[in-house]
């Protein structure tokens, strides 16, 4: 479906992708992580064949964006960061207006619309004023009027930011079962959870470039243990006590209130720790998740 080799995208003197290489196959579901920053929406806007290329070469649906943009687009559905939904208009409205677009008649695209709003489960909404609806309602209803035209592929890009768990939970259940009908997502997200439920593969990206590829499980497999010690201390005490620690797992990390230390059996490092004569205020014993391993990668450092 994608295919992108050597492929850059430069601001001037800025270069935000530095020439990167992946492919996404259909079916699949595919994630960009990196932290703020990194690359991540310069690509999916090149992918969306809304920002050209500087270099390299980037295909989609086995064409060229250069040349073939429009194309492109008619067989895609993008979900944008912020919703541009007309909120003036009814959630009925907001589709059939859009299917119009593609030149769908209206009559096909109310029917199409109604099937729509059943599966984001807004069926019930469709006269209501956009305006008044919640977060996860909105961000549901710009996930239908991307579907309004039947894509092979789909983008999103940080699809439930902002929304409450249960919002973001039926948001995953709408998508999985989107991929199950065989249509391909291709996302961005924050949230490492978010990443683990829904990508078959991923990327990692950190000041343009890809520092990791794999799928979730073979990612933690390969940058992380099974498991995680979590031992808390007193703000400022931790770093006095990570020599104490030494030797105990994988590799240690020292924040301001704790120590992590990575280890295959959480239970018999925390043995250890206390066999060591260290009490610390708490600890806590979790599996490895995609959040270490971006961390590890990216660095826990803010960037601007």
């Amino acid at each position: 479906m994608i295919s992108a080799r050597d492929l850059r995208k430069e601001f001037g003197d800025f270069v935000a992708v530095d020439g990167i290489d992946f492919d996404v196959e259909q079916g699949e579901s595919f994630g960009f992580l990196g932290p703020n920053g990194a690359g991540k929406t310069s690509t999916m806007r090149m992918i969306g064949c809304v920002s050209p290329i500087t270099a390299g070469q980037l295909r989609i649906f086995d064409l060229d964006p250069a040349d073939d943009g429009s194309a492109i687009r008619a067989r895609m559905g993008v979900v944008p960061q912020a919703d541009q939904l007309d909120p003036e208009l009814t959630v009925m409205e907001n589709l059939v207006i859009y299917g119009r677009y593609f030149d769908i008649s209206r009559r096909d695209a109310r029917e199409r619309a109604s099937e729509l709003l059943d599966f984001v489960q807004l069926g019930d909404r469709a006269d209501d004023l956009v305006d008044p609806l919640s977060g996860g309602m909105k961000r549901r209803l710009t996930i239908a009027r991307s579907l309004m035209s039947d894509p092979d592929l789909l983008l999103l890009d940080e699809p439930t930011t902002g929304l409450d768990p249960q919002a973001r939970h039926i948001l995953w259940d709408r998508l999985y079962r989107l991929k199950q009908d065989g249509v391909t997502l291709v996302l961005t997200t924050h949230y490492m959870d978010e990443a683990e439920q829904l990508c078959d593969r991923l990327v990692v990206m950190d000041r343009g470039h890809i520092v990791a590829e794999g799928s979730p499980r073979a990612l933690i497999q390969e940058h992380a243990t099974r498991e995680v010690l979590e031992l808390r201390f007193p703000i400022g005490d931790a770093e006095a006590h990570a020599p104490d620690v030494d030797g105990i797992g994988e590799r240690t990390e020292t924040l301001p209130d704790r120590i992590l230390i990575y280890v295959h059996d959480g239970d018999a490092a925390l043995a250890e720790v206390h066999g060591r004569g260290l009490e610390p205020v708490g600890s806590l014993v979790r599996r490895a998740s995609l959040e270490d391993v971006f961390l590890r990668l990216t660095g826990r450092t803010l960037i601007d």
